[in-house]
């Protein structure tokens, strides 16, 4: 709890710099251009969010349905909700896992399971993280869409890179059972010889048995092509949604044939590459720097201010609270 805190009031103070720095040159054009704002588009900004969370919800609940079938969509729905929450607190976005076991424990899912569920979701979320950003890469060198960035550029190498490691990392730790054994032996050695495991053997057996079940829930995976495949095109679609909404963004603001999708899809990707190394809680900084570099090539002034304010606000902090309020009906129904 405490940690939370301190992320909430380190995020807090970020979001108020990040807006001197948005507001300071122009702030009566952006609010000029908030009231002007067509609520038309923005509905469909907020239709296109929803559709992004409930997509991000079935590649979930593919997955949860392999080992109990009788989870309901609506839990899974607010499982996803509250892990959007603790993954906007937490620096990289690491809260939202460790949560997500824990309800699933609560729910009756034994916690080997549940870490087997959402490894297995965050692979298929990662692999379709790394096929999008192939996608940007390659609409990008085919239509020039952006060109003499070369700080950006590398900020992009550097977040494809991480991303597809992350991406092999996963399958090796999923697959490779005997490396993941030798791994856990040197561990559980090491930890041994500095005094901080007392019975070595019971401690291996132990986690043998926890990688056996993993590996095995992977195997069961790539057996299953039909539930692999489902949660990848979710996992996929999800994205796109998150991509696209820059455009839905930018209409509302009037602007007209300068960002069109295939544009909003390229800078999104990008941005979302360069965000995932920001050690800040919601990449804050990082991710706004990205949107105004990249949509700063097609609109200026108030109009992309506006657009960063409208952007952050409905993908990020609206869905932080609604993700806050699951949150509280959840304890809710277990008190």
């Amino acid at each position: 709890m405490k940690q939370a805190k301190r992320n909430g009031i380190i995020l807090a103070l970020i979001t108020l710099l990040v807006l001197y720095f948005v507001l300071r040159d122009n702030f009566q054009s952006v609010v000029y251009e908030l009231q002007r704002a067509n609520l038309f588009w923005i509905l469909l900004a907020l239709v296109v969010t929803a559709i992004y969370v409930l997509f991000q919800s079935l590649g979930l609940h593919v997955i949860v349905q392999t080992y109990e079938k009788k989870y309901t969509y609506k839990k899974t729905l607010q499982l996803t909700l509250i892990t959007n929450f603790f993954n906007g607190i937490t620096p990289f976005a690491t809260g939202g896992q460790p949560m997500q076991v824990y309800l699933l424990k609560r729910d009756g899912i034994r916690v080997s399971s549940g870490t087997n569920i959402i490894m297995q979701n965050f692979i298929l979320y990662q692999l379709a993280l790394v096929v999008l950003g192939l996608i940007a890469l390659g609409l990008n060198f085919f239509f020039n869409i952006f060109d003499n960035l070369p700080i950006l550029g590398g900020l992009i190498a550097v977040g494809f890179s991480i991303n597809t490691l992350i991406m092999v990392f996963l399958f090796i730790i999923s697959f490779g059972k005997k490396f993941n054994a030798w791994v856990i032996k040197l561990g559980i050695n090491l930890l041994t010889t500095l005094k901080l495991v007392k019975d070595k053997e019971a401690t291996l057996k132990k986690w043998n048995e926890r990688l056996a079940d993993f590996h095995q829930g992977a195997v069961n995976l790539g057996k299953n092509k039909k539930v692999c495949i489902q949660g990848f095109l979710y996992q996929f679609f999800s994205l796109f949604c998150l991509y696209v909404l820059p455009f839905f963004i930018f209409k509302a603001l009037g602007v007209g044939g300068e960002i069109g999708i295939m544009r909003s899809v390229v800078a999104s990707a990008y941005i979302m590459l360069i965000g995932s190394f920001v050690p800040i809680p919601g990449a804050s900084g990082g991710i706004e720097y990205g949107f105004l570099q990249f949509f700063g090539t097609f609109v200026s002034g108030g109009v992309l201010s506006a657009g960063l304010l409208l952007w952050r606000f409905i993908y990020y902090y609206l869905l932080m609270i609604v993700g806050g309020i699951a949150l509280s009906f959840r304890k809710e129904e277990k008190a």
